[in-house]
């Protein structure tokens, strides 16, 4: 387990920003109003099977969170925290597949010095939760990146918006500002269940595991 400080980061937090022209969002995603700054929800979805195997083993980090679940207010100082977890977990963790590391195809779990898209995301959502922040606000979210291959980012469910934690990038975006094709997220209301971020129509096999980016 890790054992660091963060350092201060001193950022504003963009809760007056303009929205963008429609030209300057990441992609169009399907089934999404990408002028919002908060996703839609389109019903259950099948959660990932390396997140079911990750909480029959880590089963305490899996409960739902008693108490109010409604979006979590951005004050700076949380904004920083988002800053500055991702940046240190970007950096202190190398990008290391599955495979190489416990030669299996899909492992989910908290790491030590390496890992995969997804353990960067577990490692950023223990340490934002050390800080007061609640689960319902920091959900595992599957997408497909700018390549088409799978990938696994953490969604800030804020009362600004929905902001990206990205082990590819080091900024910490509004979620219509990434390059990528989102496809279902954690639900808010209990971290076991997941929702489909596309409508129901639309295969979401591409993107059911993430892999090491």
């Amino acid at each position: 387990m890790y054992r660091v400080v963060l350092r201060s980061v001193i950022v504003m937090v963009p809760l007056l920003v303009a929205r963008p022209a429609l030209a300057e969002y990441g992609v169009w995603v399907d089934g999404q109003n990408m002028r919002s700054p908060f996703m839609r929800v389109y019903g259950e979805a099948m959660p990932p099977i390396g997140h079911i195997r990750f909480c029959r083993t880590w089963q305490k980090d899996c409960l739902p969170q008693q108490g109010r679940k409604g979006r979590f207010a951005l004050s700076p100082d949380r904004w920083n925290e988002l800053v500055a977890v991702n940046a240190l977990v970007n950096r202190i963790v190398e990008p290391t597949p599955d495979q190489e590391l416990y030669g299996e195809i899909e492992r989910w779990t908290y790491p030590e010095n390496r890992g995969d898209c997804e353990d960067y995301v577990l490692l950023k959502r223990r340490m934002l939760m050390q800080r007061g922040w609640p689960a319902s606000s920091l959900l595992i979210t599957v997408v497909t990146d700018e390549n088409g291959a799978g990938h696994a980012v953490m969604t800030a469910r804020t009362s600004s918006g929905d902001f990206i934690l990205d082990n590819k990038n080091s900024k910490v975006l509004a979620w219509n500002r990434v390059p990528y094709r989102f496809y279902k997220r954690q639900s808010y209301r209990d971290p076991r269940r997941w929702v489909s971020l596309k409508p129901r129509t639309t295969d979401d096999s591409a993107a059911t595991s993430a892999s090491a980016k």
